[in-house]
Parts: structure tokens; C-alpha cells; sequence
């Protein structure tokens, strides 16, 4: 488990810098290369954090990063104060801002400085102290690349947080963690059988899950870091899509155990706290709005599957989407108003985003392949999803517009069922 101590400037008045909507790459940024405090070099873990803190501001879409080849003479300096930067030579490669880090290796503790610079406002917009082992150097550039966007827009990113998916890369389907940017995959279940639908807690340390482990799709949770698992809901028939609210106080699952699958709300330790649907159509796949009042979900009830909002409170469903024939696994977006679903068209899933309300619908997937369970980040800057469309399935991210798309697992096995940590 990592912990890192953060020391040095608290974020700056930002109000210089404008940060557009992802993807249209407004700011010129400055990555330099991290240099060693004690001139002890260590390229690779310099080349770590280069290439995670790229990898994270290419997929944000708001960035263009300036190419490392013009670099004057300030780049091959420390910098960690405003005073010893030479701004101006940023100015000449048309900069608006820089980022300048150093690091040092004592043994099996790791220390790296990382600073953001105004280079128009010639100011320190944010810097942080980071201390942890070498085999840290990815998360704390994570970090960082979070940083860099709360000072830049007054929301922080989602770079230093996990995505769980399940891969039958074993021969059977089980749960696994990696990095936003597909790195550093962990298996976490051995079940050895059929594993589905990951959901992370508010604080990201728990996941559930429902397995046919035991020849039922029962409904379990996990401690990540300590292996700790139990098995919350094994009642008779489903016990599947469990959701955390975001406060950690309810799940909200699709059980069968009275003979049609409606929908329920659980204690996080699994007893059945209320039931929310009693209809004879198939109620399943709920996702919580962020105030925790309403639910999207799927039901047949009009003849096809469509996508429904259950507000809590009153218990009155109203019908979400209209068009296609076949909407289902719908992802409401943490921080605003928007929901995904995948939709199936012409032969095959696409990812389509709406408001709660049924406006303004977009497409945002097309091309060849199945695109199917959305699942926003925490930030709700982007999406995860599964998609078939290189004959295998595969975990991909995207901007929320549908841009940046980029494949994060490997060939050989197929990973489907994402689902997008809190902060981590």
C-alpha cells in the first residue's frame, strides 16, 4: 500500500490560465525532464514518471505538450523555486506553462518534487512533495497529473485511481485491478468460476461482485488490501449489479428470490433494507444519481429493454429513452446530470450519453464492434467500456465527448464489466 506525504506550495490563483472542454488542447505545456537532487541519476525512474505524466495529459484532452526537442537551456535546471526558473525562455517556445521536478533516492524511500509554473503570470501555480518507495514513482506521477488539473480547473483529476474489469485470461472469468492507463494489472479473486459486475466503495478500498462460485449468482464483497471476502446476498436466484451509494450507506441490487427480478436496497453488510420495484417485467442494472434520491435502470415493462428513472423518495418510474430497441446498462455520472448506456443499432452496442431528463442525447462510439458497460470516472471527465471490435473484448477509456479513445489491455484474453474507483 502506498502512502505519500505531500509537502510544499498550496495551490495558486489559477486565473490566468483558461481550461476549455477536453479536446481542444488550448494550453501549451512544458514537460521537462525530472533531474536527480544529489546528481545520483536514475533515468528509469525519471523515464517513469515522464511517460505516466504524458500518458495522463494526452488523455485529458486539454493540453499540447511542446515538443521536448526545442528546449533551451532552463530545462537541464532544478527549478523547484519561481526565482530559478528563466521564464522568459519559455516564453520563446510559446509556453503558457511548465512543469519542472526533481527527485532522490535514499535507499528504498523515493522523494520527488514536482512543480506547476504560470509561465505568462511568472508564478507557482502548485507544487507537492511526494514520498514513497521507487516502485512508486507511476502513482505519484498520477498524483501529480491530478494536481496539475485541480489547479488548472478547480476539480481534480482521476489519473491516481484504479479500474477493476473481469478477464478470463486464466480460463475463467475472474476480478482484476489495473491503472487508468492499463498498467500494473492484479488478479484479486480466485473463484475459479463465473465473476461479474465490479463496484467500488465511495473509498475505493472495498469491492463487490456477484459470483457463481457456488452455483448461484451471489452477491460478495472484498477488502482490496487485505483479501478479506464475504458473501452478502446469496439468496435464491440473482443477486447481481450491486451499487454503492455514494455515501457507502446502501447498495442498490436486482434480486429474484421472490421469482422476478426487481429492485432492492441492501445495508453494505447485506440485509434487505427496502424493496423498490414490484412490476412483472425484468427490473435490473440500477445506477445511483449523485444525490442518492434516484435510480437509472433497466426494465422490459414496455416490451423492450429502455433505460428508467426511479426517484427513491416517491417511488415514481418515468421512461428515459425512447429510440432503439435495446438500451441497457446505464452509468450516471458522478458529478452532473449526464447518463451513459449502450445501445444496440443496426447489429451492434454504441455508447450514447443523456440527461435525466431525455435531452440532449449524443452518440459518442460508432465504427466496428460492440461498445457496451459505460462506467464514468470520478471526475467525470471520462468513460470506460468494453468493446469487441478487434474480434476479442477489450477494455478501452475515452474523453466524455467520445474523443481520445485508446485501448488499455492486451491481446490474448477478453476483459469486459469496468468499473471506475473513487479517488484513490
Amino acid at each position: 500500500m502506498l502512502l505519500i506525504s505531500c509537502a510544499g506550495a498550496a495551490l495558486a490563483d489559477a486565473s490566468r490560465i483558461t481550461l476549455r472542454e477536453p479536446g481542444q488542447q488550448t494550453i501549451p505545456l512544458a514537460l521537462t525532464r525530472f533531474l536527480p537532487l544529489d546528481g545520483v541519476e536514475r533515468p528509469d525512474l525519471a523515464a517513469e514518471v515522464a511517460i505516466t505524466l504524458r500518458s495522463d495529459f494526452d488523455l485529458s484532452g486539454i493540453f499540447a505538450l511542446i515538443d521536448s526537442g526545442t528546449f533551451l537551456s532552463d530545462a537541464g535546471r532544478i527549478g523547484l523555486t519561481s526565482t530559478a526558473v528563466d521564464f522568459s525562455q519559455w516564453r520563446l517556445l510559446s509556453a503558457e506553462s511548465v512543469i519542472k521536478g526533481a527527485y532522490r533516492l535514499d535507499g528504498e524511500e523515493l522523494t520527488l518534487e514536482a512543480r506547476l509554473y504560470d509561465v505568462t503570470g511568472r508564478r507557482l501555480l502548485a507544487g507537492r512533495r511526494y514520498r514513497g518507495r521507487p516502485q512508486d514513482a507511476r502513482r505519484m506521477a498520477h498524483a501529480f497529473a491530478d494536481l496539475v488539473l485541480q489547479s488548472l480547473s478547480g476539480r481534480a483529476g482521476a489519473f491516481n485511481t484504479r479500474l477493476a474489469y473481469i478477464s478470463d485470461q486464466t480460463g475463467h472469468k475472474e476480478l482484476y485491478l489495473m491503472e487508468t492507463d492499463g498498467r500494473d494489472p492484479i488478479q484479486i479473486t480466485n473463484h475459479r468460476s463465473l465473476v461479474l459486475n465490479p463496484d467500488f466503495s465511495p473509498l475505493g478500498r472495498e469491492v463487490i461482485f456477484t459470483s457463481y462460485r457456488d452455483d448461484n449468482p451471489d452477491l460478495y464483497r472484498k477488502e482490496i488490501y487485505t483479501g478479506f471476502e464475504a458473501k452478502i446476498s446469496h439468496r435464491l436466484g440473482l443477486n447481481i449489479a450491486g451499487r454503492f451509494r455514494a455515501d457507502g450507506g446502501e447498495l442498490a441490487v436486482s434480486l429474484s428470490h421472490d421469482g422476478n427480478s426487481e429492485l432492492y436496497l441492501l445495508s453494505p453488510s447485506g440485509v434487505l433494507r427496502k424493496r423498490l420495484t414490484d412490476n412483472w417485467a425484468i427490473d435490473v442494472d440500477p445506477s445511483w444519481s449523485p444525490g442518492g434520491d434516484r435510480l437509472a435502470f433497466v426494465s422490459d415493462r414496455r416490451g423492450n429493454p429502455h433505460v428508467f428513472i426511479l426517484d427513491i423518495p416517491t417511488g415514481k418510474v418515468e421512461r428515459l429513452t425512447f429510440d432503439g430497441k435495446y438500451n441497457v446498462t446505464p452509468a450516471w455520472s458522478p458529478v452532473s446530470d449526464r447518463i451513459a448506456f449502450s445501445r444496440l443499432e443496426n447489429g451492434k452496442f454504441d455508447i450514447y450519453t443523456v440527461r435525466s431528463d431525455g435531452g440532449d442525447e449524443r452518440r459518442i462510439t460508432d465504427g466496428p464492434g460492440n461498445k457496451e458497460h459505460p462506467r464514468w470516472s470520478p471526475d467525470g471527465r471520462f468513460l470506460v467500456y468494453s468493446s469487441d471490435a478487434s474480434g476479442e473484448k477489450a477494455i478501452h477509456v475515452m474523453r466524455a465527448d467520445g474523443s481520445g479513445d485508446r485501448r488499455l489491455t492486451s491481446p490474448g484474453a477478453n476483459y469486459s464489466h469496468p468499473a471506475w474507483s473513487p479517488r484513490w
